[in-house]
C-alpha cells in the first residue's frame, strides 16, 4: 500500500523534522497502512459546528463539503499537502467501502470483544467514542443484510441496541475529536490481515447479539 510499518516510523521522524503536522502523519498511516480512504470533517466546540450553520444536524461529525478527500495509497506527501488546506479537521473514515461498521453500547461492546477473544473469533478493528458507543469494523454489506441475519438468528423481535453503518456515512477516526465530546480511541487497533479484509458481520452477530440482549 505505498510503505510499511517501518517506513511510517521513519516518516514520523521526518515529519517532525520538516514541521509536518501530527494530523498528516495520522492520514497518511490510514491511507499507507489501512488502505482507507480519509475525509476531513468538522470539529465542535460549545456545541456549535465549525461549518458555520447554526442548524447543523451532526455538529463536529460530518465532512467538509468543500474538502477533498485523500485517496487509499496517499502518501504522506500528499496527505500533508490536503491536510494544509484544512488545518484543524477531523479525521473521518468512509463506511461501506472497506467496512461497515456494527454500533453498539460500550459497555455491551466492551463485554462482547472480551468474549469474542476468547473464543478466537476473527475480528477488525474496534473502536470507541465519547459518546459511549463501541464500533465493530466487519465486512462491506452488514448494514444491508443485518435485518435478514437478525431474523434468521431468531434475535429479529429482540429489543437490542444495535446499529449497522454501511455506504454513505462516516464514523470518526482515532485520535479525532468527536462532536467536541472528547477523542475517539481504539480498543482493538487495524492490522495488516483484517484492516483491508475485516470479518463478516455474520461471525460476530450472534455473541453480539447476545450481549447487547443481556445489557
Amino acid at each position: 500500500m505505498g510503505f510499511t510499518i517501518g517506513g511510517i516510523r521513519e516518516m514520523r521522524s521526518g515529519t517532525r523534522r520538516r514541521g509536518r503536522g501530527a494530523g498528516a502523519t495520522a492520514v497518511a498511516e490510514y491511507t499507507g497502512l489501512w488502505g482507507w480512504a480519509v475525509a476531513p470533517g468538522a470539529r465542535a466546540s460549545a456545541g456549535a459546528c465549525s461549518c458555520g450553520d447554526t442548524a447543523c444536524a451532526a455538529p463536529g461529525a460530518h465532512p467538509l463539503d468543500f474538502a477533498r478527500e485523500v485517496p487509499p495509497g496517499a502518501t504522506l506527501g500528499m496527505a500533508a499537502d490536503a491536510w494544509a488546506e484544512v488545518p484543524g479537521a477531523s479525521m473521518l473514515l468512509p463506511v461501506g467501502r472497506t467496512f461497515d461498521v456494527l454500533d453498539v453500547a460500550e459497555a455491551a461492546g466492551r463485554h462482547a470483544l472480551v468474549r469474542m477473544e476468547r473464543m478466537g473469533l476473527p475480528l477488525g478493528p474496534v473502536a470507541v467514542t465519547p459518546a459511549g458507543r463501541a464500533q465493530f469494523f466487519v465486512a462491506p454489506g452488514a448494514a444491508a443484510g443485518l435485518p435478514g441475519l437478525l431474523y434468521r438468528m431468531g434475535w429479529d423481535d429482540a429489543d437490542l441496541d444495535m446499529r449497522a453503518l454501511g455506504r454513505g456515512t462516516y464514523v470518526t477516526a482515532p485520535p479525532s475529536d468527536l462532536g467536541g465530546l472528547g477523542p475517539v480511541r481504539w480498543l482493538r487497533e487495524p492490522a495488516p490481515d483484517t484492516a483491508a479484509a475485516p470479518p463478516q458481520a455474520r461471525l460476530l452477530l450472534g455473541t453480539l447479539a447476545y450481549i447487547c440482549h443481556r445489557s
